[in-house]
């Protein structure tokens, strides 16, 4: 007897005209398994695109290879009109309010991934595989003189576990971090930047893994054990989150009533951050496969079959795009920590934000004179303004969720209707 058939949804929350070449990639990993040769087993492709974000074309996002898009049962293109339509569709037929639109469907990737997901719910797909534009199929070692590589049959491994997992995530290598190689100096030690890092820093980001990549060049090699076993574990939960990350993710949509909706706080990342406090109950598998986090745009290469034996560092000095990078993403760690740290530390909450603003103000200083960046100094204004905020985010929140069950059980009610 044949296995019941299984519709698995691609997605792509995505900004960049590469993600064709990234698509491209995957879907020829795909032909090197026996994957797309069973016909039980169909896929589909979802793209959230932002046109804004690096002056793109919607024929960027849609002129897909006809090679690669007959691999697919249905393909679905949703930009910034689509998600409107959705939103006000969802209003009309009373769903949620018109003033509740914004928090599950607005700007930022939050509500891209949103929008991805309630579609995979209402085609009815078994599984959505999140992917992410910057990442590659492919694994990086070190070696005593040159750089190893393997590709990974990512696709093929969360299609394994999630038959028996609730989500799905797998590891990262390459320029994970965006905080570049640093040589200290008597304007900033390293334990000035450790002072900074302890300051921005949660159950996820922390001095010693930070002071690896440094030490690294900027670099996150893969772990050599992790590709030799090919095991699977359980992502633990640490002060009620269970860390995942927004890429290389899996979600088995078999299950609505495990499937959240992601936020974040107005004008800051960390959609994946506040989705792993949702998931007490949810079966999240850390599966071993590992994408290449091409997170400096250097090694588009990598795509063409051009695999480097060693790797760049990528130093303060290299350019003002890599100095922006890093301000931005610190810029972001303090927009979203204040939320986070009241959901997972709730008793430490006054404590951890007085240190974190005394640390801030010891330390902004000397990082903004070791980059010859004043804006630096603005990360503590930043800071203030989203911890004053937090009781306001908290309750955007929750608000979020309520109205994600709303907007599933209308999934629910519609699917029964039609039968």
């Amino acid at each position: 007897m044949l296995e019941r058939e299984i519709h698995i949804g691609i997605a792509f929350a995505t900004g960049r005209k590469s993600f064709q070449n990234v698509l491209n990639a995957y879907i020829y990993h795909l032909q090197e398994s026996m994957l797309l040769k069973d016909r039980n087993v169909h896929l589909h492709l979802l793209v959230a695109y932002d046109l804004a974000y690096a002056g793109t074309v919607l024929s960027d996002y849609t002129s897909v290879r006809p090679g690669v898009l007959e691999q697919f049962t249905t393909v679905t293109f949703l930009g910034e009109d689509d998600i409107d339509r959705t939103a006000q569709s969802l209003v009309q037929s009373g769903v949620i309010e018109a003033k509740e639109a914004d928090l599950c469907f607005g700007n930022g990737y939050a509500s891209k991934r949103n929008i991805l997901l309630y579609t995979a719910l209402k085609k009815g797909l078994d599984y959505l595989i999140f992917l992410d534009d910057d990442e590659y199929p492919m694994a990086v070692t070190e070696s005593k003189n040159s750089t190893l590589w393997s590709g990974q049959h990512v696709l093929e491994a969360h299609l394994k576990y999630l038959r028996t997992s609730d989500m799905t995530n797998g590891y990262h290598c390459g320029y994970i971090s965006p905080i570049p190689y640093m040589e200290f100096d008597n304007v900033m030690t390293a334990q000035d930047f450790q002072i900074f890092i302890e300051a921005l820093s949660n159950d996820i980001l922390n001095w010693d893994e930070i002071k690896k990549v440094i030490d690294n060049g900027g670099i996150t090699y893969a772990d050599k054990e992790v590709l030799i076993e090919q095991a699977a574990s359980l992502v633990p939960e640490v002060n009620g989150a269970k860390f995942i990350t927004g890429g290389n993710l899996g979600i088995n949509l078999t299950d609505p009533a495990k499937v959240f909706a992601f936020y974040n706080p107005p004008g800051a990342r960390g959609e994946d951050t506040f989705l792993s406090t949702c998931l007490h109950e949810v079966n999240v598998k850390r599966i071993p496969a590992y994408t290449f986090h091409d997170g400096f745009s250097i090694y588009s290469c990598l795509l063409q079959g051009v695999l480097p034996t060693r790797l760049k560092r990528i130093g303060s000095v290299d350019s003002e795009e890599i100095i922006r990078r890093f301000y931005n993403a610190c810029i972001g760690w303090v927009r979203y920590k204040p939320l986070y740290t009241f959901l997972t530390r709730p008793k430490e909450y006054v404590q951890i934000m007085k240190d974190m603003k005394e640390k801030l103000k010891a330390t902004l200083p000397k990082i903004s004179a070791y980059f010859n960046v004043s804006e630096f100094a603005n990360i503590e204004s930043e800071f203030i303004r989203y911890e004053s905020r937090v009781q306001e985010h908290l309750s955007q929140f929750i608000k979020t969720k309520e109205i994600w069950e709303r907007v599933k059980q209308s999934i629910d009610l519609a699917s029964k209707e039609s039968t």
